[in-house]
């Protein structure tokens, strides 16, 4: 299957468990591979015949932002699930969802999750 790639989109957003995480918010980094058919567009040049990456991550933007949510996982699903049914031509999505700045006492790159939703038969 043909892929459609955004790598590190930063958002600044509101989720956590935490109060103060809701309240100031922080920074994360998304990555998100589409899986759809490709092969039209790679015949006809025309971006009606795909799904623009641009409106991907507008979409990704407005979701990520529009609720707070305690759960990067949730977050990560809604994501996922609003891709899928904006676009028809996508039949599967992968996010993975990084927090760089997790209050967490530890030194590391980032945390996160990673999840697959597929479009229903």
């Amino acid at each position: 299957m043909d892929k459609i790639i955004i790598k590190d989109l930063r958002i600044f957003a509101y989720h956590g468990v935490n109060p103060e995480e809701k309240e100031n918010g922080q920074n994360f980094v998304i990555d998100l591979t589409a899986e759809l058919d490709l092969s039209v567009p790679c015949v006809t040049d025309n971006v009606e015949d795909t799904v623009s990456y641009a409106k991907i991550a507008k979409t990704v933007i407005a979701c990520f932002t529009a609720e707070k949510y305690d759960l990067l996982e949730r977050a990560a699903d809604e994501v996922c699930r609003q891709v899928l049914r904006q676009y028809k031509k996508i039949s599967a999505v992968e996010i993975t969802l990084k927090k760089p700045e997790a209050p967490v006492k530890a030194d590391f790159g980032w945390m996160g999750v990673w999840l697959r939703r597929e479009r229903d038969a």
